[in-house]
């Protein structure tokens, strides 16, 4: 009878030390002081992206996320333009499945549906600006669109 107690007593503290070390570690996004400025603006600023050659145009509304780009984003160049048009399209898919749940997800949020097709170069400009609003909006409101950490 004491093999069995001290089995399921070791058994107990082996399931207490598993359980322990299987705590989920939540990412956390680390907001300088300047991000933390940009994010609490309250006027509205525009940025309005567009490509001439395309004709292609996305008008962003977004207190604070003009200060943003031109402070804290990385520099335009820094991205190749696949690269930008890769994450902006996993970026779109998940936003638009969000926007078709409201009741899962604030629809002060996700207000309208991103037409973004893949199969039109819309030019460096209207990705790289389209790919920063994505970053922004996940820092700024604690969001992820992809299964991979919105960093500067």
């Amino acid at each position: 009878m004491k093999k069995i107690i001290l089995y399921l007593g070791g058994l107990f503290f082996l399931l207490c030390l598993v359980a322990s070390s299987c705590t989920s570690s939540k990412s956390t996004v680390n907001i300088s002081d300047d991000e933390k400025t940009a994010f609490n603006q309250k006027l509205g600023d525009t940025v309005k992206i567009a490509n001439d050659s395309t004709e292609y145009e996305i008008i962003i509304i977004e207190p604070g996320f003009n200060l943003w780009l031109q402070s804290i984003a990385k520099p335009e160049g820094y991205y190749s333009q696949s690269f930008l048009e890769n994450r902006n399209q996993i970026f779109v898919i998940n936003y638009n499945q969000r926007v078709q749940q409201p009741l899962r997800y604030s629809s002060s949020l996700y207000e309208w549906q991103i037409d973004y097709d893949s199969g039109i170069d819309y030019g460096y400009d209207v990705n790289y600006k389209l790919y920063n609003y994505f970053i922004y909006f996940q820092r700024k409101y604690n969001q992820r669109l992809g299964p991979f950490v919105p960093r500067i």
